[in-house]
């Protein structure tokens, strides 16, 4: 075997490969640069110019699309995002207890520090002390039929 063969590799000997990394373009150089005079920005124009600069969405001053579309609708500054648990979800709990904590263990909510909503889609059969931001009537009447109770979360 050769020397070559037998050459150890780590983090002291590696390169980028060839042509990863290319060299700036150099402007306003003189004519023999190939970027001199207009130093490749063309001739006039708003996009020759020094601190050019144009919003997202600039159409060269016609009226933008955003500005000619109509707009219609609402969207509330107040809107509360729940994660949503069924009841159906919560009957396979074993728990006598079931918080935010516990729902986020079972892979049920994805973030135990957002607002749940519990739904009445189920039934339950055992008694269960469920703390939650949010019920549906259907689901707290459930709950406290089957001899639990349902805890707001302020």
């Amino acid at each position: 075997m050769e020397k070559k063969d037998l050459q150890q590799s780590g983090l002291f000997n590696l390169r980028p490969p060839r042509g990863a990394h290319k060299k700036r373009k150099i402007l306003g150089r003189g004519p023999g640069s190939g970027h001199g005079k207009t130093s490749t920005r063309g001739s006039k124009g708003q996009t020759s110019r020094a601190g050019r600069h144009f919003y997202l969405g600039f159409e060269g001053g016609q009226s933008p699309l955003i500005r000619r579309m109509p707009k219609r609708g609402f969207s509330s500054n107040f809107r509360r995002e729940y994660q949503i648990v069924n009841l159906s979800d919560l009957s396979r709990i074993e728990e006598a207890e079931i918080g935010p904590a516990l729902l986020e263990e079972r892979g049920l909510i994805k973030d135990k520090f957002k607002l749940i909503k519990i739904l009445g889609n189920g039934e339950i059969k055992n008694p269960l002390t469920v703390r939650a931001h949010g019920f549906s009537k259907k689901a707290q009447e459930e709950i406290q039929k089957a001899g639990g109770k349902a805890e707001l979360i302020k």
